[in-house]
């Protein structure tokens, strides 16, 4: 099955970072949405199987948005990402049932998107 995968980021840098480490990966579609109204139809229209969404968006919380992602019918896997590496303290207590995950962004290249994609 060909992977698709939605990188939710406002930062143009960071999208085209991702979006190279995970065509290094294999990745099959790489989708970029750089705010919650855009990556909600970009959600609907290409079904990802995974999502990496930002804290902070420009309209509206990440961590919000993530969690309504993570209840789509085809229950995708949602990971939310941050530059601030202490953004975990705050999203750990609202994590939907624990289907969420968080990574500051330094971390995403240190094999992180390959056990979150493909398993460990």
């Amino acid at each position: 099955m060909a992977l698709t995968v939605l990188v939710v980021d406002d930062d143009a840098a960071f999208r085209a970072l991702a979006a190279r480490l995970l065509e290094q990966l294999g990745v099959a579609e790489i989708v970029t949405a750089t705010d919650a109204a855009s990556a909600s139809i970009q959600a609907a229209a290409r079904r990802p199987q995974a999502m990496f969404v930002d804290v902070e968006l420009p309209d509206r919380d990440g961590v919000d948005l993530a969690e309504e992602f993570v209840t789509l019918p085809w229950s995708p896997r949602v990971m939310l990402i941050s530059i601030d590496s202490d953004a975990s303290n705050a999203i750990r207590d609202n994590t939907h049932e624990g289907r969420l995950s968080f990574v500051p962004k330094e971390e995403l290249a240190n094999g992180v998107l390959n056990s979150f994609l493909f398993g460990p």
